[in-house]
């Protein structure tokens, strides 16, 4: 690909400023309404005004569509697709929609829309059983089953199963933000964004758990949210079969198998896996100490350091093996059996030995037949081996 005019190698890259940012956009705009077409096709050599129609442009190269549409530079397979498509831009849409007056310049796909208002789904996937109103939405929805992208950016060769997909990803490419807040004029790429920005301002929060009664401005959050109460954990690690409820959280577990660390700090260069840590690294260097002792006021910069810090006040006793605290010494005691080898607790019948004197009381009764299953984490009795595993798989996760 032509890239047009080269940039001034003389700029530094740290003292360009968002002044100059703006001063490029104006002037990769200010080409819509010149004759100039720096950016050209080093295949067919059609030139263009914006780089984005040049990148448009070259899935005719790369998906077989060399027919042109000569007012949106669309490409098709055929001669024939490209004249009915013209019609988009040159017949009147005189098969008008009774129900939204949204207009086409078939009657079939005025038919075909008509189906998204009777809510009549014809179509169904032969996978999964969803229905749809339209061929051309399952078609789509199969790519779903099958992993077919067919729609590649000419930039970064990532793959998409709707072209409407990539359009949207081209603007990562583009820097467009075609949807502004009409309230603090902030731009955005994504009109879902923009929606969602909204809030800020509405302070409209519809979508209620109807479990704990909390409120979120998407449905999708609140989708998201179910699965505290649910325990589902839809998305696997590849690597360890870790479940999680959120596909970021599973990206962010990805970093500890891949050792990636993309969050860097400005101040010393470390780098870290998750956001998270990096701003609580960042207090380091700012001297930052959020979090307060509510007894004494001492402040920390770690929350789990003032966690820590509160045993001075509760008397709490860690375990030294995984953490957990205990008020009572005893109980601190009676933990660490489970960490270490010693059972002072034996069985006169079959000579078992037991952590706690509650297992040894469960195991008698194994011997005076009253259970016959016993779970050797909690030493739970059970009557039935199939229960007993049940109880078990709690353990295992």
């Amino acid at each position: 690909l032509s890239d047009g005019p080269e940039p001034d190698r003389n700029v530094d890259p740290l003292c360009f400023s968002t002044q100059d940012q703006e001063k490029a956009n104006l002037k990769t705009h200010m080409n819509v309404h010149s004759e100039e077409k720096p950016f050209s096709c080093d295949i067919c050599g059609a030139i263009f005004k914006v780089k984005e129609s040049l990148i448009n442009h070259m899935w005719i190269h790369t998906t077989g569509k060399p027919f042109v549409c000569s007012v949106c530079s669309k490409g098709f397979s055929r001669q024939g697709i490209l004249n009915r498509h013209m019609r988009i831009h040159t017949v009147d849409k005189q098969f008008i929609c009774g129900v939204c007056s949204k207009g086409f310049s078939r009657q079939g796909n005025l038919k075909s829309h008509m189906n998204v208002h009777t809510s009549e789904k014809l179509f169904i996937c032969s996978v999964c059983s969803k229905g749809f109103s339209e061929h051309r939405c399952l078609k789509t929805h199969m790519r779903v089953h099958t992993g077919e992208k067919p729609f590649i950016c000419g930039v970064c060769n990532k793959g998409f199963s709707q072209q409407g997909n990539l359009k949207i990803h081209m603007r990562v490419h583009t820097s467009e933000k075609p949807f502004t807040c009409s309230v603090c004029s902030q731009e955005f790429s994504l009109k879902v964004s923009l929606r969602a920005h909204m809030c800020v301002h509405t302070k409209e929060k519809p979508f209620v758990c109807s479990i704990c009664s909390k409120i979120f401005s998407w449905k999708r959050s609140l989708k998201n949210h179910m699965r505290v109460h649910t325990g589902e954990k839809p998305f696997i690690c590849s690597v360890c079969n870790k479940g999680f409820s959120q596909k970021e959280t599973l990206k962010s577990h990805m970093r500890v198998h891949t050792g990636e660390k993309p969050f860097f700090c400005d101040v010393c260069s470390k780098g870290f896996s998750l956001k998270a840590i990096l701003k609580t690294h960042m207090r380091v260097h700012t001297g930052e100490k959020p979090f307060i002792c509510t007894v004494c006021s001492k402040e920390f910069s770690q929350k789990e350091t003032l966690k820590s810090h509160m045993r001075v006040h509760t008397g709490e006793k860690p375990c030294s093996e995984c953490g957990k605290n205990f008020v009572k010494e005893i109980q601190l005691e009676r933990h660490m059996r489970l960490h270490s080898e010693e059972r002072p607790f034996g069985c006169d019948v079959c000579k078992n030995r037991f952590n706690y004197k509650r297992c040894l009381e469960r195991h008698m009764k194994l011997h005076l037949g009253e259970k016959q299953s016993m779970c050797g984490v909690s030493c739970e009795a059970f009557s039935q081996h199939e229960v007993l595993q049940k109880h078990v798989n709690i353990h295992e996760g």
